[in-house]
């Protein structure tokens, strides 16, 4: 018997019955999320998934704090975003959450140390404290012998794996990825999840957002979407 979720301690994220709808005229609502309610405990693994529609990628920008949310109330570390100004909503995405992207989004121009710093440099922290926590950051990727190369220098992998360690660089409290392995052949995918398996062991709290089954086969927790519910929420099944 499949078992349900039950996470340890308290959790990082608190949502409960939240809501997201977008009004597209005419009588017609498209209800995205429909009363969710979900809690992420530290050093979870999390894979969501759902298909086209279910509301998985409109959960990821509420998880965050990249929307709001039209209804219900979300909890990060305790306090109730709702109350949050955008000053303190921007601390929190810079800070507390670390962003993986299926397009890598790193900067053409820029170094692999240049582009891992960004998230230090909008922090404010000085020159000499940004290069020396981002060469921290690519090592733990294993990129510190890549930190002048360009990204068009770089293979698809590298290229994520600098994308994982700009996510790293601020030691958010979650790593928040969607996709990260969706531009990525399956080799070098599986290297990625690696890795992602890896931060997980030395006590990184990681969702990813996916569609693949083998991906998502490596969270130790699994929640299932459908038309704006979660449909299942619990050990994965799927796991080694």
């Amino acid at each position: 018997m499949i078992q349900p979720y039950k996470g340890v301690g308290e959790p990082l994220i608190d949502i409960g019955r939240v809501e997201k709808f977008y009004d597209l005229g005419k009588a017609n609502t498209v209800r995205a999320l429909d009363g969710v309610d979900l809690k992420i405990y530290p050093n979870d693994y999390v894979a969501i998934m759902g298909p086209s529609g279910s509301g998985k990628s409109t959960l990821m920008n509420m998880l965050g704090c990249l929307d709001t949310p039209t209804g219900g109330q979300y909890y990060f570390e305790g306090e109730d975003v709702a109350e949050m100004d955008d000053n303190e909503l921007a601390f929190i995405r810079n800070q507390k959450i670390g962003f993986v992207f299926q397009s890598f989004n790193l900067l053409a121009r820029a170094s692999t140390l240049r582009n891992v710093e960004l998230p230090l440099v909008y922090a404010g922290i000085p020159k000499w404290e940004r290069q020396e926590k981002a060469y921290s950051a690519c090592e733990k990727v294993g990129l510190g012998d890549r930190v002048d190369h360009k990204p068009n220098e770089l293979s698809g992998g590298q290229r994520q794996r600098v994308a994982v360690a700009r996510a790293l660089v601020n030691d958010p409290s979650i790593l928040l990825a969607d996709e990260p392995t969706g531009n990525l052949d399956s080799k070098t995918g599986a290297e990625i999840m690696e890795l992602f398996d890896e931060l997980h062991s030395l006590g990184n709290t990681i969702i990813l957002v996916t569609h693949e089954e083998d991906i998502a086969a490596h969270a130790h927790r699994l929640i299932r979407l459908r038309d704006g519910k979660i449909e299942v929420d619990q050990v994965n099944p799927g796991r080694g």
